[in-house]
């Protein structure tokens, strides 16, 4: 799959300023229908190392309440975490109905970094697929709304970012050895991810693929995801509100 994916995609600053401003206040009105409607939503991001993850997290987060979303990051388990299935401590996170949830890398990290680097077995990894598949189905059943993004860049593009950050002082430490090691088994991920996506993209819970190679064009298309989609859901439509007419008729009320 990824390698029909076209990373010349891009957009010019002005476009991107210009659409940037119009989905994040869309995303602001819809944010406030989830609470309104009481609605759980999940949006997962997974990527290459350096693929612009956490740009895009800030531009989607950077206008709405702090109280209707939370952030959270996915590493190794540790403690309790290590002694539960691996989908437990997911099953503990998931949002509150009217919240928004945010996860940077997720419990797909079975299918990718535990299979490559041989902390599961095949057996393990192999059975995930439909372990996953299942939890989403349920999570989506119970009337979760629930994105999941893969951020697509090339070897050559992810080489850039990690000299470019090698040579920050202010974004050096977010590149560590062993983001080169993951780098050097490019080969390996890059299968797993293709089996990812196929096994574990369906009806119910598809995967969005975004090219990264540009970071505009990244955050632009996974915001217009977001709104196309949470309108859909919320049956509203974020363009078409007089946002001043609102806020007058709930102060007059």
């Amino acid at each position: 799959m990824l390698n029909t994916i076209d990373l010349s995609l891009t957009l010019s600053q002005e476009e991107y300023d210009r659409l940037l401003i119009y989905h994040q206040v869309a995303l602001f009105r819809l944010a406030y229908q989830v609470y309104v409607q009481q609605k759980p939503v999940i949006i997962l991001f997974e990527g290459w190392d350096a693929a612009g993850k956490g740009g895009a997290i800030r531009r989607i987060t950077e206008k709405l309440d702090p109280r209707g979303f939370m952030v959270l990051t996915t590493a190794a388990p540790k403690g309790d975490e290590a002694t539960h299935h691996y989908l437990w401590r997911f099953w503990t996170r998931l949002p509150e109905a009217g919240q928004i949830a945010i996860f940077d890398r997720s419990w797909y990290g079975r299918a990718m970094v535990e299979r490559v680097e041989g902390f599961a077995s095949e057996t393990e990894w192999k059975r995930a697929y439909r372990e996953i598949n299942y939890f989403e189905r349920q999570l989506v059943d119970f009337g979760t709304v629930l994105f999941k993004f893969w951020l697509h860049i090339d070897r050559e593009e992810q080489l850039r970012r990690f000299e470019s950050r090698a040579n920050d002082k202010l974004r050096s430490w977010k590149l560590t050895d062993e983001d080169w090691r993951n780098r050097d088994k490019w080969d390996q991920y890059e299968e797993a991810v293709n089996d990812m996506l196929v096994k574990t993209s369906t009806i119910s819970a598809p995967w969005t693929i975004v090219e990264g190679n540009s970071k505009l064009y990244a955050r632009i298309k996974i915001l217009r995801t977001l709104v196309e989609k949470l309108s859909q859901e919320l049956n509203y439509d974020p363009y078409a509100v007089d946002y001043d007419k609102e806020t007058k008729k709930k102060k007059k009320a």
